[in-house]
């Protein structure tokens, strides 16, 4: 019999996890950067920001931020990085649903996605041990 109260998930599935994360991270940015001109301007309009400036900021500081935090889940997984996704992405998931709430009700899930996706984190952040190791 175990005297672990629960048991933890092993190495492998939690690799995968962090590697599933660190691409949609990645791929969010990229993504926010091939369609700057098009969906990531059409967005911030339809949410009522019309001033280039401001636009670019927000389209280029978001794309900047997804990928540091994709390479950072990559290249130094951990609590720090597990917690950081974790604010990042329910600032963003508040912004998008004060600017666009109807995305909530959009088919293809661009908000209710990270329901799973703060899990995720969760999951990943109680797992690693305070100096970032998993554990």
């Amino acid at each position: 019999m175990s005297t672990t109260p629960r048991a933890q998930p092993t190495q492998q599935p939690l690799q995968l996890l962090r590697l599933s994360l660190v691409a949609v991270w990645l791929w969010t940015g990229i993504a926010s950067l091939l369609q700057w001109q098009r969906e990531s301007t059409a967005l911030l309009v339809a949410g009522g920001i019309q001033t280039p400036g401001i636009q670019a900021w927000l389209i280029g500081g978001g794309a900047a931020l997804d990928l540091l935090l994709g390479l950072w889940l990559l290249c130094r997984p951990g609590r720090a990085a597990y917690g950081a996704s974790l604010a990042a992405m329910l600032v963003m998931t508040l912004a998008a649903t004060a600017l666009l709430p109807g995305l909530w009700l959009h088919p293809l899930g661009p908000l209710s996605k990270n329901l799973p996706i703060a899990a995720a984190l969760w999951l990943l952040w109680h797992s690693s041990t305070r100096d970032g190791r998993s554990g």
